[in-house]
């Protein structure tokens, strides 16, 4: 729950801290003293966009601070976690943090680590839930309508179920008409078979590329090769004359003769003689080189022939050589998807029909769960609209099925809220209701029917209570304080009747200091309260009548 709300240059209130407990927490105060600002603050902490007209006027920065209690929010605990937003040490409480700025930039924090609007929102969506004064026109759209009674009747995993279904038929579907968007491939085919036997014809990989290149330039460069090796033999261990060889070994022989007198000659020795095996290395190697090479001008010519292949398919294929065999793989794997096209047109339409079939025994299940919800809601609003002054009055919900042949993820049947407001008249639809005071009072008993249900601890009502009042009040005021003893509720409110059932109440007052309106924000005392609640029934001066009125109020609810 919301345990703490702190509202600094906000608007037109200049700083407030209010705490708030369980239960109804009633919010009160002359009309435009900005009774819905505290409204406002938790639309924006709960990821609402927000506009420079938030900051109040010559401050920089608006700043809102809200610490809320998750001892009765384990959802919003684990997303936490899920996401180390939480350090997990047992300590239940969240930080949540959003700075406005004069520029109409904003920033937002979770438990000090800054986060995104959009995490912002999903956090907030464990934790609060915002009833406005026109949420009445949400219940207008059959969508809303839908989303309301599954979320009633807890039908999110049947939903998804559905959806997953229809998502697979419909990308089957697309399957099969790009399959027969591509026509008579037959062509297509010939012609990709011809590339690939092309690509086929020489080892295109890495390194058989490299291979060839470099036996190409061994072979071109055959008659230069040949001959340093043979000057190189000559020099290192020819016969016929000087060589390396044979004057690396005279050397040796002097300094063996003069080593008796001088031991350090001997270290020169073994040194010599290290490098005349050395010699003899490169010269066996020498050799085997010379060996392996030959004029071979039809070796050559071949390997000519191949490397000009393998440039000329890279230029009618628009790479580099060492990205044809990418391509050649490219043209393999296309090949095998048009020849197994035809087979899968078959195969794809008894898919299809097996995903259809699929999709209408999930949503059929969605139906069950829905009718059995519908039936709940219906006679819990039936009852409602009777206490709230509509006696005879009934609410329905009407299901109308759409198309199974083309599957709907959102099930299969749209839904429309029904009312009759008076005994003996046909029920119409919701949206045609043309009484605004009947429309207020049928959306508050469809809202507080359906609430209280779900796992979200803290429910906020700006002034739903709109177009009611006498003794329907006084009922709207106990539905909300039972409500209360399930759930947080913090509603802002014009009426007496509902203000006296608040288990805390808080008054939002205004003032002029140097020429600007700014509001107030203070928690009421027993006696304080029975003061606002006597305003509120009779105006500005508070009469004899009044205050009696009000402890009456008061002392109904005990």
């Amino acid at each position: 729950m919301l345990a703490h709300l702190s509202l600094k240059q906000f608007a037109v209130v200049d700083a407030a801290e209010l705490a708030f407990g369980p239960g109804l927490t009633v919010i009160s105060g002359e009309t435009g003293a900005g009774k819905s600002l505290l409204v406002d603050a938790l639309g924006l902490l709960s990821g609402a966009r927000a506009d420079s007209g938030v900051v109040r006027h010559g401050a920089d920065r608006a700043e809102l601070v809200g610490e809320f209690d998750l001892a009765d929010a384990p959802l919003a605990l684990d997303w936490l976690r899920e996401r180390e937003l939480h350090d997990g040490d047992g300590d239940p409480r969240c930080l949540v943090r959003r700075v406005v700025r004069a520029d109409g930039g904003s920033r937002a924090w979770i438990n000090g680590s800054p986060v995104t609007l959009t995490q912002l929102g999903e956090l907030a969506g464990r934790m609060v839930e915002i009833h406005g004064q026109h949420e009445h026109q949400a219940l207008m759209s059959r969508g809303s309508q839908l989303d309301l009674l599954d979320a009633f009747g807890r039908t999110g995993a049947l939903r998804e179920a559905v959806a997953e279904a229809a998502r697979h038929w419909s990308g089957l579907l697309r399957e099969r008409e790009a399959l027969q968007a591509r026509g008579d491939v037959s062509d297509r085919i010939a012609w990709l078979s011809h590339q690939h036997a092309e690509l086929e014809r020489d080892a295109l990989e890495p390194e058989p590329l490299a291979r060839l290149l470099a036996e190409h330039r061994r072979h071109g460069h055959a008659s230069d090769l040949i001959e340093a090796c043979e000057r190189a033999s000559l020099r290192l261990g020819g016969e016929d004359g000087p060589s390396i060889s044979r004057t690396v070994q005279q050397v040796r022989n002097e300094l063996q003769r003069a080593s008796e007198h001088e031991p350090r000659l001997s270290e020169v020795d073994g040194m010599l003689d290290l490098a005349v095996i050395q010699l003899d290395e490169a010269l066996a190697l020498l050799d085997r080189v010379r060996s392996d090479l030959d004029l071979d001008p039809a070796s050559f010519e071949a390997l000519d022939r191949q490397l000009g292949r393998v440039h000329e398919l890279a230029r009618k294929h628009r790479v580099s050589p060492d990205q044809l065999a990418e391509r050649r793989n490219e043209i393999a794997l296309e090949l095998e998807q048009l020849s197994g096209a035809t087979t899968r047109l078959e195969t794809l339409d008894s898919e299809i029909a097996a995903a259809r079939n699929a999709w209408r025994i999930a949503a059929g299940h969605l139906s069950e769960a829905r009718r059995a919800a519908a039936t709940t809601l219906a006679a819990s609003t039936t009852e409602l609209i009777a206490e709230l002054g509509m006696g005879g009055g009934r609410f329905d919900i009407q299901f109308e099925p759409t198309d199974d042949d083309r599957p709907d993820p959102n099930g299969g049947e749209r839904v429309e809220f029904l009312v009759a407001a008076n005994p003996g008249q046909p029920a119409r639809a919701l949206r045609k209701v043309a009484s605004g005071g009947e429309l207020s009072r049928i959306s508050l008993a469809i809202e507080v029917a359906s609430l209280g249900l779900d796992a979200v601890p803290t429910m906020v009502f700006d002034e739903v209570d709109t177009g009611i009042g006498g003794a329907v009040a006084h009922i709207v005021g106990q539905k909300l304080r039972a409500l209360g003893a399930r759930r947080q509720v913090l509603c802002v409110t014009h009426l007496p009747q509902v203000a006296a059932q608040g288990h805390a109440h808080y008054r939002v007052s205004k003032t002029k200091q140097e020429g600007l309106t700014l509001s107030a924000v203070q928690v009421l005392s027993a006696r304080e309260r029975e003061e606002e609640i006597a305003r509120m029934l009779g105006g500005v001066e508070l009469t004899r009548e009044a205050r009696a009125a009000a402890k009456r109020l008061l002392a109904d609810v005990g």
